[in-house]
């Protein structure tokens, strides 16, 4: 005998299967989630997420699809119109499978597969916080080499009011301490940057751990 495909055989035909998962998925697009066995609910996870994408769609030849599978029209009319919306931000990863404990009797390991219906903004405020957080640390590096270029300045300057005429050398000093406070003050922004880079970098670890 030929072994199938697409894993173990769940029912007696094929036919029997394909009634079977079509009945599965009705009754989870209806309540939004069931219990059934762990190969059952792995089985059923494509076809719902297959449909759902349908759904989305939402023309004529999409509709024709889902009717092939979906034969009760209120629970259609409820994936196109409900589930599908709420979805709409979502790229993939429609359905969860949570397992639980195992079936009295047989032994056989359950599991719950239900809709996920959880707004998807967190995962966009991560992505905020992550550009936040990169635009920081590109600030702090621009800061830094200011700093180390004023300061490069301060100090030829200090050199050449060493070896300049005295008549000029307290012109040359005032400049150069005018310089040298101007890269102390870069320094300090420098150190600022670098402290609210560390703090953006903070806040996007924890957003996009809060996302997971």
């Amino acid at each position: 005998m030929p072994q199938p495909k697409q894993g173990p055989r769940l029912a007696s035909s094929p036919a029997h299967e394909r009634l079977m998962l079509a009945n599965m998925a009705t009754s989870l697009f209806e309540h939004g989630r069931i219990k059934t066995t762990v190969k059952r609910a792995k089985r059923l996870q494509p076809l719902a997420e297959r449909l759902i994408t349908f759904a989305k769609q939402d023309d004529l030849s999409a509709r024709r699809r889902v009717a092939r599978v979906i034969r009760s029209k209120s629970v259609a009319h409820k994936l196109f119109t409900e589930i599908a919306k709420q979805m709409n931000e979502r790229e993939g990863g429609y359905t969860r499978i949570i397992k639980v404990m195992t079936r009295q009797g047989d032994n056989a390991p359950m599991a719950v597969i239900e809709l996920v219906t959880e707004p998807v903004s967190k995962k966009s405020d991560a992505k905020k916080a992550e550009e936040i957080a990169e635009a920081k640390k590109k600030e702090e590096v621009a800061k830094a080499s200011e700093a180390a270029v004023a300061q490069g300045a301060a100090n030829e300057a200090i050199k050449d009011a060493v070896n300049a005429d005295p008549k000029t050398a307290a012109e040359e000093y005032k400049a150069a301490e005018d310089l040298e406070a101007e890269a102390e003050k870069d320094e300090a922004e420098a150190r600022e940057a670098e402290e609210e880079a560390d703090v953006a970098e903070e806040a996007a670890r924890a957003a996009k751990k809060a996302s997971k």
